[in-house]
């Protein structure tokens, strides 16, 4: 029996795909610190719980493809925090903002389609690509430059004429970067000049950290009709579980494409949509709190890989991810050690091998992603993990 050559082109998740040796090291006694995964530690807000124990229908009903009336509406109050103004027909709600980047691809690209996107990046931008037939484009960023966007003639010798976007993660998932006025302006321009969407993926935007100044590219009127914003509640209110993402753009012609493929899968869960509509309420010192935890558990483990001999490591300035290169060969085989053959005091520690988040090939080799999100003590203990990990495979 044959596969397709779809879902034979899609990789396995870096992130995931090394799961069960850490299944394997929990069986055997050992306690596992995963640094490999962006899930939250942070309480989720009771106002979610709130609404769903709140929920008195008789029947559980088809919600609206396109999300229920009080979701659009808490996405609209939400954004205009942010001075981007809304209406609730260019707002879409989907499963998460992993259907969000789907379905974009899906409407503005053809088979063999390209979208660019700098590099490292969320691996599972590589599996939609793959899943819509569009050829991911790399444009290459370095560790060493703090993973900075090259200069406008190096971004405009990768267009072709399949060309149909620019995908970001701003700020950024693996990197942590957070783009300058800038880069944002570049990006801009480029998208002018050659006809281009920007799909903008700002899940992270809440944490934006040593005072920089956000930008969405939604805050920008001369591209307005070409911006599209995927977004999620998974990260900035520690709800990764409810799977509530949207799709926003002024570009209401393409809103109604894309509510296409929300009809076709009918409706995003009605539980899940009551209960993220009630997010918008959350306290500010909710916010405030997450966003000083996760800058106090940055400064802790970057500080702590600064100490590392070999180890290269620019201070990421958003999100909760940091990617490092470590003195190794391979660092896929060293997380696999980490978890089958290695232990300090019965506890060792995982990461994502970094490789798998580039598209070019044979980058990322010797660097892992870290993600910043338990609790000072675990990650205290974690970076010491490391420290003393790399000491014994060096030998």
């Amino acid at each position: 029996m044959q596969f397709s050559e779809r879902i034979q082109s899609m990789q396995a998740s870096p992130i995931r795909k090394l799961v069960p040796y850490a299944e394997e090291a929990k069986k055997n006694g050992k306690k596992v610190y995963h640094l490999n995964i962006g899930q939250p530690d942070i309480e989720t807000p009771k106002e979610f719980f709130n609404a769903v124990k709140d929920f008195d229908d008789k029947v559980l009903a088809y919600a609206f493809s396109q999300g229920i009336p009080e979701l659009r509406d808490s996405f609209k109050k939400y954004y205009r925090n942010y001075n981007i103004n809304f209406e609730s027909d260019e707002i879409l709600i989907t499963n998460g903002g992993s259907e969000a980047i789907l379905f974009t691809l899906l409407a503005i690209c053809d088979y063999e389609d390209e979208v660019m996107i700098p590099e490292p990046f969320y691996t599972n931008y590589n599996g939609f690509g793959s899943s819509a037939g569009v050829k991911v484009v790399p444009i290459t960023t370095k560790a060493e430059d703090g993973f900075k966007l090259p200069d406008k003639d190096t971004i405009n010798k990768k267009i072709t004429n399949r060309t149909k976007a620019i995908m970001l993660s701003n700020p950024g998932n693996p990197t942590g970067a957070v783009y300058s006025k800038e880069e944002i302006d570049t990006i801009k321009q480029i998208a002018l000049e050659n006809d281009l969407y920007i799909i903008a993926d700002e899940v992270y935007r809440e944490f934006v950290y040593d005072g920089l100044d956000y930008i969405s590219f939604g805050q920008i009127e001369e591209i307005k009709d070409r911006v599209i914003i995927t977004d999620s509640i998974s990260k900035r209110y520690s709800a990764c579980g409810a799977r509530i993402g949207c799709i926003a753009s002024k570009n209401k012609d393409l809103i109604s494409q894309i509510l296409k493929l929300c009809q076709s899968r009918l409706c995003v869960a009605t539980l899940e949509q009551v209960g993220a509509s009630k997010l918008v309420d959350v306290s500010q010192d909710y916010m405030k709190e997450a966003f000083n935890e996760y800058k106090k558990r940055r400064d802790v483990v970057y500080n702590a890989l600064q100490e590392m001999d070999g180890v290269m490591c620019k201070k990421p300035k958003g999100a909760f991810y940091m990617i490092a290169k470590l003195p190794v060969d391979n660092a896929e085989d060293f997380v696999k050690w980490l978890l089958t053959d290695y232990d300090l005091n019965g506890e060792t520690v995982m990461f994502a091998p970094a490789e798998g988040f580039y598209a070019t090939k044979g980058l990322g080799r010797d660097e892992v992603r870290i993600s910043y999100v338990l609790k000072e003590e675990d990650l205290i203990k974690a970076m010491n993990i490391l420290k003393e990990a790399l000491k014994v495979y060096g030998k």
